[in-house]
């Protein structure tokens, strides 16, 4: 998995983020994972601050939702012990984009998350998915990703 992600340009944080509030980064349920959502973070700043449709294009959007489905990788491989092999489905994502009134291309956007899952798992990370419009994210991030894996 880090291979083809390597291959797709993508490197992994070395450490998966913290929460930024009450809660925790996933919780596991026999083999089902479940990724609370996450943020366009970046060696510690966060990306992408404002509107799909007025402040990011839907190009942009794409590539902050590719960033949201890295930590939520991240996030993956924390909760299996630093085996991203014991994937055995992306089951969800859910993605929520804070778009201007008048977007309409959130499925778009959050292609960004899924193209990334299908590079990284292939067949394996084919998923359910909602691709959601809102009036705000926290910290006005244009995109939050969650996710339900299941591990092995």
């Amino acid at each position: 998995v880090e291979e083809r992600l390597k291959d797709a340009g993508v490197e992994l944080p070395a450490q998966a983020s913290a929460p930024s509030a009450n809660y925790v980064p996933y919780t596991q349920v026999d083999d089902m994972l479940y990724i609370s959502g996450q943020v366009p973070l970046k060696d510690g700043k966060m990306m992408f601050v404002g509107k799909c449709g007025k402040d990011f294009s839907v190009e942009e959007g794409y590539e902050c939702a590719k960033l949201c489905a890295v930590n939520v990788i991240s996030q993956i491989k924390q909760a299996c012990g630093g085996d991203l092999s014991r994937v055995e489905r992306i089951v969800k994502l859910v993605g929520f984009v804070n778009a201007a009134p008048d977007f309409a291309d959130h499925p778009k956007v959050v292609n960004g998350a899924s193209d990334l899952m299908v590079a990284a798992f292939q067949d394996k990370g084919r998923h359910a998915r909602s691709a959601v419009g809102v009036g705000s994210l926290p910290f006005n991030v244009a995109v939050e990703v969650e996710a339900i894996v299941k591990i092995k």
